[in-house]
């Protein structure tokens, strides 16, 4: 496929107008036009780049790009080396960030309440987008019980805040990646436990304070499943050959 019909297809499926992001959705570096490889993975790292070009790829699928709002805005140093390297071995670079988390069947949110078996499964009330979304446990879990699945489930011994909260877990609210100051929505949904990637200092006192079992699982394992989502689809509906290359990060 053309690079440029590649990314009308994500970028409609993914439906990137709706989002006022930190980031350019679509493609951010153009490389050459037919694409057939693809590598996919998290963060478009320089050990990502390196494996893109060690298998030949013709593009490269990530949830975090570049060209981030506040960012140095020069091609030098770090960000000068991964330009550098698509750029001297053509290959394309695509990044969806909120598009990706918020899908309401590829992206991250869902993608992990699915991951944690969770049951009817929706958006928050207040954000229909999928950017947070909560379900339920059946049968309910201690909290030790949820922190053991995540352990088992994203390979990653998650932080833990449980002062103070419930003592059974019915209802879970996740937001994936950076999502810690979304518990105080979780908080007012009524949920039981709030699971995210990131945690912040004010996060537990959040927690402790008005009772609610908080996990902190890692940014980047809360975030590996919609992109390998997005290139499974891609993969079964469009042919392509697809690879996810998972370059580990403990944050």
């Amino acid at each position: 496929m053309n690079n440029f019909e590649l990314e009308r297809l994500i970028n409609q499926t993914l439906n990137i107008t709706t989002f006022h992001d930190y980031a350019p959705n679509g493609l951010q570096v153009q490389g050459r036009d037919e694409v057939k490889k693809i590598i996919t993975g998290v963060t478009a790292c320089q050990a990502l780049l390196e494996k893109a070009i060690e298998k030949n790829a013709d593009a490269i699928l990530v949830h975090h790009g570049y060209f981030w709002k506040g960012e140095d805005q020069r091609l030098i140093g770090m960000k000068g080396r991964r330009i550098k390297a698509l750029m001297m071995n053509d290959i394309n670079l695509y990044a969806y960030h909120l598009p990706l988390d918020s899908h309401p069947e590829l992206g991250n949110n869902i993608q992990l309440a699915k991951r944690l078996g969770l049951q009817n499964i929706q958006p928050f009330e207040n954000n229909p987008t999928c950017l947070l979304v909560r379900g339920e446990l059946s049968p309910a879990l201690s909290p030790q019980a949820l922190q053991a699945r995540l352990a088992e489930r994203l390979q990653r011994n998650p932080l833990v805040s449980f002062d103070n909260a419930p003592t059974v877990i019915k209802t879970v609210g996740i937001c994936t990646g950076g999502g810690q100051d979304f518990i105080t929505d979780a908080i007012a949904q009524g949920c039981d436990a709030f699971v995210t990637g990131e945690v912040s200092e004010r996060t537990i006192h959040s927690a402790r304070e008005d009772g609610i079992n908080f996990y902190a699982a890692g940014h980047h394992a809360t975030e590996r499943y919609g992109i390998k989502a997005l290139g499974k689809w891609l993969a079964q509906h469009y042919g392509f050959d697809v690879e996810f290359v998972d370059i580990d990060n403990p944050a």
